[in-house]
C-alpha cells in the first residue's frame, strides 16, 4: 500500500482546516437514479470546493463523457466510475468500480444488465397495474430520461400521477423489499463484478459494506481480487467506520469513502459531506499506476 492510511483514518478527517482537500468518491447523476445531469453535478461539486468527485452511476457509464468534459472546464477532477449490483453468499453486494481507463469494455458488459433493468421495470409496472395503480412504462422512461432504468424512476413517477404521496410511500407500500410489486434485479457473481472492473482498468470497492462487513468476509473478497472498502459512508456511525477502516488496512486494502449523493441530500448524505481527504484518492491512484506497469511488464516478457 502506498502511504500510511493509519495517519488517515476516519478519527483524523475532520478539523484539517481550510486547506484541506476533500474528494467525494460515490456520486449518482440522471444518468441512472441521480436527480442532477453530469454536468450539474460537477457543477455542485465546484461549489462544494470538492478536489475530485467519482461519478458512479448504477449498471451505467454513460454520464461520464458528460461529467469529464464538465470537469475540464469547471477544474473538478472526474473520477469514472461505476456501481454494479452483484451478490455474496446470497446476499446483494454494491461494487463500486473507481478509475475506469476501459469504458469501452465496461459498457459492453452493461448492455444486457440494462435490459434486464427495463424488463424488471416493466414486471413491476404491471404488477402494479393489476394493484390499481395505472402508471405506465412511458411514464417510467421519462422519469429515467434515457439512463439507467430502476426503482427511483418507479417511484417519481407513481408521486407524479397521484397514486402515492411521496418517493418513501412508494417503496415503504409497493415497490420495496417483501412489498407487491418488488421484484429482484440482475446481478452479477461478486466475483465477475470484481474481474470486470479490473479489466476496465479500474479498483473494486465494498460499497457501503456495514456491518456486513467482517474481517473474514473482507479477507475472502480480497482474495477474490477486491482492492478497497468504503469506510466513509453516511450509513456508517463514526465507529463502525473507525473498525472498517482498520480491518480494511489489516487486509492490506485500500479505504474509499463518499456520499452516496443523488442531489436531493443534505446533512450527511450531501456532496462532499463524507469529508473523505484527498491522500485517499491519491492512493488509490498510485495502486492503479503499479497495476499499469505490471501489465506493460507483463506484454514486455
Amino acid at each position: 500500500m502506498t502511504g500510511s492510511p493509519g495517519t488517515s483514518g476516519p478519527e483524523t478527517i475532520s478539523g484539517r482546516g481550510e486547506s484541506a482537500q476533500f474528494v467525494d468518491l460515490q456520486v449518482h447523476s440522471t444518468a441512472s437514479d441521480g436527480a442532477l445531469s453530469p454536468a450539474k453535478v460537477v457543477e455542485a461539486a465546484r461549489d462544494a470546493q470538492l478536489y475530485a468527485i467519482a461519478l458512479t452511476d448504477h449498471d451505467t457509464v454513460d454520464g461520464l463523457p458528460e461529467a469529464i468534459a464538465a470537469g475540464a472546464e469547471s477544474g473538478v477532477r472526474i473520477i469514472a466510475g461505476v456501481e454494479l449490483s452483484s451478490h455474496f453468499d446470497d446476499e446483494e453486494l454494491h461494487l463500486l468500480g473507481l478509475h475506469l481507463s476501459n469504458q469501452d469494455a465496461m459498457r459492453s458488459a452493461l448492455i444486457e444488465l440494462q435490459a434486464g433493468r427495463v424488463e424488471r421495470a416493466v414486471k413491476i409496472v404491471e404488477v402494479l397495474n393489476r394493484h390499481s395503480i395505472p402508471v405506465t412504462m412511458d411514464a417510467v422512461l421519462a422519469e429515467a430520461d434515457k439512463g439507467a432504468v430502476g426503482r427511483p424512476h418507479i417511484a417519481r413517477a407513481m408521486v407524479a400521477g397521484g397514486w402515492v404521496r411521496d418517493f418513501r410511500e412508494a417503496f415503504d407500500r409497493w415497490i420495496g423489499f417483501g412489498r407487491p410489486a418488488y421484484m429482484a434485479k440482475d446481478r452479477f457473481d461478486v466475483a465477475d463484478a470484481i474481474a470486470l472492473v479490473h479489466q476496465a482498468g479500474g479498483l473494486s470497492v465494498w460499497a457501503h459494506p456495514g456491518d456486513s462487513a467482517t474481517p473474514t468476509r473482507i479477507l475472502r473478497l480480497a482474495d477474490m481480487g477486491l482492492d478497497a472498502v468504503e469506510v466513509l459512508h453516511p450509513s456508517h456511525p463514526p465507529s463502525l467506520s473507525q473498525r472498517l477502516f482498520d480491518n480494511t488496512e489489516k487486509a492490506g486494502l485500500l479505504p474509499s469513502g463518499g456520499s452516496d449523493w443523488h442531489g436531493t441530500h443534505d446533512g450527511p448524505r450531501r456532496l462532499g459531506g463524507q469529508l473523505v481527504p484527498k491522500i485517499w484518492l491519491d492512493w488509490q491512484e498510485a495502486r492503479v499506476a503499479e497495476r499499469a506497469a505490471e501489465r506493460a511488464a507483463a506484454g514486455r516478457a
